[in-house]
């Protein structure tokens, strides 16, 4: 699992452990992990040309230490002081001892263009709401392409917001980005995250001062642990029933893609609830599914998943299904009908644009605040919010938020959501919760994304589908 802590719980944790360490030593542990990647980014550091951009503190600091470091090992070092009043003396002093060069205004062009690798140091995490004079210049020249060389962060691309993800204005988009200590939400939540280019995480200590984070991001053990795991006394009924009230005559491709990605979650039966010749389909695509006209008819069921294709006209079975007091996935069209407030477990699968209507926003409003809106929808319903998009968002009205790695635009594509709601609710029918149940969910539906594209290029949903019992077996198989 990885960690994703806010600037306040950072800034503690440094200040316990700087109180502990020389002063400085801090600052040279983070400028020993960030001169290490830029050498490896680099075709040998003698003669490599390294332009540092350093703002005032400790971000620019780190960013001159380290090209200081480069220029002992050869390298031709530059810099541009945005401030140079307030630039950080310690690092400004052993910059120019080791040989670096500061350039003025007029020489900026010039010395990007020569680069081999530019330092993004202008500002860190105590930095908001994006860049502004010449520092948004020095973005927008990076961003230009004006360097043939590697653009590297220091920290976070300056100008984005570490707290949310949120890129409130200008700022430097990033090849690389060597963050210290522990994550950070501008690094795994989008728009920022496209900003950061690839991550490489230095330690320097700080994981015994930090608290328990409330962002996560899971890895393949954390979700293979969350699987359910039938034992040896599991019979149907034991391992869950999900109902699926899915699909119309409009869409009944829906109502297949939910059902099989149910049959694939774990659950040990699977009954679908919908039109006969809608039922018909699933039947032939999927045999063992248990079919009926409407949500009484079908049987008892331990959880639901509705709302995938369903059209118009359903709202009497919808509302059914939600009075059944059952844990619930409600996906499409079944957000149209969400009760004033859930009082039971319950998980809302929305993109972008279903949430900002449901928010009453505009769907760019939500794209650019994804962690922020999907919070706010999550107390606002009292259900965990899976937001589909660059970045699945998962936030529970407890506070807790996990953001899915797995992701691909693969599963751009009709009929993957459909697959994926109904995973997630055949999980929980298995007796996960509703944030564990969309975060396996997620993760193993990002996964088979990614084999689906490996294999076909641009796959459709039943090729994400195919793949699906492929990841979980090879998740199962990365438990100890």
């Amino acid at each position: 699992m990885r960690a994703v802590h806010t600037v306040a719980e950072i800034r503690a944790a440094e200040d316990a452990l700087m109180a502990r360490l020389p002063e400085g030593a801090l600052m040279q542990r983070a400028v020993a992990g960030l001169v290490t990647v830029c050498a490896g980014l680099l075709d040998g550091v003698y003669g490599a040309r390294v332009v540092v951009l350093a703002g005032a503190g400790n971000n620019g600091g780190d960013a001159l230490w380290a090209g200081a470091r480069l220029a002992r090992r050869g390298a031709h070092a530059d810099a541009v002081l945005l401030n140079p009043e307030k630039a950080h003396a310690e690092g400004l002093a052993a910059f120019r001892a080791a040989g670096g060069r500061i350039v003025g205004p007029d020489g900026v062009n010039g010395a990007l263009a020569a680069a081999d690798l530019v330092l993004d140091g202008i500002l860190g995490i105590g930095g908001r709401g994006g860049l502004r004079g010449e520092a948004a210049e020095l973005a927008q020249l990076l961003g230009a392409g004006r360097t043939a060389g590697a653009v590297v962060a220091v920290d976070l691309p300056s100008g984005v917001d570490p707290d949310t993800g949120e890129t409130p204005g200008p700022h430097v988009v990033a090849d690389h980005t060597v963050t210290f200590g522990t994550g950070k939400a501008a690094l795994v939540i989008d728009p920022a995250a496209a900003a950061a280019g690839v991550v490489h995480a230095v330690d320097i200590g700080l994981t015994p001062y930090l608290p328990e984070p409330g962002l996560t991001v899971l890895d393949d053990a954390d979700v293979a642990a969350l699987l359910p795991d039938p034992g040896r006394e599991s019979d149907k009924y034991s391992r869950g029933v999900v109902g699926v009230l899915a699909g119309s005559g409009e869409y009944p491709g829906a109502a297949v893609l939910a059902v099989g990605g149910a049959l694939h979650g774990g659950a040990g039966m699977v009954r679908y609830a919908g039109p006969g010749a809608v039922a018909t389909e699933v039947r032939a695509r999927w045999p063992e599914a248990i079919a009926g006209p409407s949500p009484d008819t079908v049987g008892r069921v331990q959880a639901w998943t509705i709302g995938s294709g369903l059209g118009s006209g359903r709202e009497a079975d919808v509302a059914a299904a939600l009075a059944a007091g059952l844990p619930v996935l409600v996906d499409a069209d079944g957000l149209r009908s969400l009760p004033e407030r859930f009082t039971g477990s319950a998980l809302l699968t929305p993109h972008a644009g279903e949430l900002a209507r449901l928010l009453g926003v505009e769907r760019d409003e939500v794209e650019a605040r994804r962690l922020h809106h999907a919070r706010a929808a999550a107390a606002r319903w009292n259900a965990v919010v899976l937001l589909k998009g660059s970045t699945t968002v998962l936030a529970s009205p407890d506070g807790r938020v996990r953001v899915n790695p797995t992701g691909t635009s693969a599963l751009a594509a009709a009929g993957t959501g459909d697959v994926l709601a109904g995973l997630a609710g055949s999980l929980l029918a298995g007796g996960l919760s509703p944030l564990d149940a969309g975060s396996v969910a997620a993760y193993a539906h990002g996964l088979a994304g990614q084999r689906a594209a490996a294999a076909s290029g641009y796959p459709s949903a039943g090729d994400v589908l195919a793949e699906l019992p492929a990841v979980l077996r090879s998740l199962r198989g990365a438990l100890p």
